[in-house]
């Protein structure tokens, strides 16, 4: 697999243009509604917490044109969270979503349904994100007929262009998504989306639930699709190694906040921060075969209740006072990473 998808990477995006998508201070919070016991408790005088997940925790991220940028994080993390928020699924919190310089939230009318058709997400479960009761005709042909992206006299035609370009045969249009397997499910998921014509896909853990060598043909595809479309990506996956093949840059998430953003290769050669260097000591390589492999140390925080300062601070074995109360900022540490630790600082 390796080979192939490393092979159909393209160049990076150059660094002086403007990014596609920009988000600029964005958080997410999701308040849970009390139920009839806490609403009881609280009318008779108890005090009663309302609980807030911290999903995604002040992010600043630029996406350029053309680039695929892998988001990595441990389950939990708020990676699928930040994923819908680029796609305008979610709204945020706080902060900013700018679409080529434009605030996505002060768009309108024509502008605001353009600027959501030209991104869209991809999701992990290619089943569950089909309606079972639509033909493939009709999930894929039903938004850009909706949208007036295709006359009435066209439609059979550029459904079975969608298709082909996704690698299906026209002729099972008329079947429904059940009657297909994993990989062809996912591929009908591909073409629902490039049916509107994005030109930004947000790629939700798109093949972790497909077999590996289903995987492969999906990643070459979405790299043909890369550079025939000239699609950008933000492609959100657990799995290192296909990040690894696959991405420009790499965005390291922990607990709703990045912690480091780099090259994919200097992530990989030269990981900074102590948390994407626990990651990467832990994948299993073949010159590491009698090492014993264990994950790393502890277990992640709530969102409900994070950590103050450094949220990785309870697992970090270099940890100091500073960390426990002291939020780190995203710099520089050298000329290659964006990393947030203490320990860049020197002190």
């Amino acid at each position: 697999m390796s080979g192939a998808v490393a092979a159909a990477r393209g160049p990076s995006a150059a660094a002086d243009m403007p990014p596609v998508i920009e988000l600029r201070g964005i958080s997410k919070r999701f308040a849970r509604t009390p139920d009839f016991a806490a609403r009881l408790a609280r009318r008779l005088g108890a005090p009663v917490r309302e609980e807030v997940v911290h999903a995604v925790d002040g992010v600043d991220l630029a996406i350029r044109k053309g680039e695929v940028v892998g988001l990595v994080g441990e389950s939990g993390c708020g990676k699928s969270t930040l994923g819908r928020m680029v796609a305008g699924i979610l709204p945020p919190t706080e902060g900013t979503v700018l679409r080529n310089g434009r605030d996505i939230a002060t768009l309108t009318g024509a502008e605001a349904r353009l600027g959501k058709l030209r991104t869209q997400m991809i999701f992990q479960d290619p089943y569950a994100s089909l309606n079972p009761r639509m033909k493939v005709a009709e999930i894929v042909g039903e938004a850009p007929r909706v949208h007036g992206l295709v006359p009435r006299g066209g439609f059979d035609r550029y459904v079975d262009e969608q298709l082909r370009r996704a690698g299906l045969d026209p002729a099972l249009k008329r079947r429904y998504p059940h009657q297909f397997s994993g990989g062809q499910r996912q591929r009908i998921g591909i073409a629902r989306a490039l049916a509107v014509q994005p030109d930004v896909l947000v790629c939700d853990e798109a093949v972790a639930a497909l077999d590996v060598s289903i995987q492969a043909q999906i990643l070459n595809l979405f790299m043909e699709l890369r550079r025939e479309l000239d699609l950008t990506y933000l492609f959100i996956s657990h799995d290192l190694g296909v990040v690894e093949h696959l991405s420009d840059r790499v965005v390291i998430m922990y607990l709703g906040r990045v912690v480091e953003e780099a090259p994919a290769e200097a992530v990989f050669r030269r990981p900074n921060h102590p948390y994407t260097q626990a990651l990467l000591a832990e994948v299993p390589r073949i010159e590491a075969r009698k090492r014993a492999f264990a994950g790393v140390k502890g277990e992640i925080p709530s969102p409900l209740n994070p950590p103050p300062g450094c949220h990785f601070h309870p697992r970090c074995p270099f940890a100091f006072d500073r960390c426990r109360v002291e939020r780190p900022a995203l710099r520089w540490p050298g000329p290659i990473p964006r990393s947030a630790c203490h320990l860049n600082d020197g002190s």
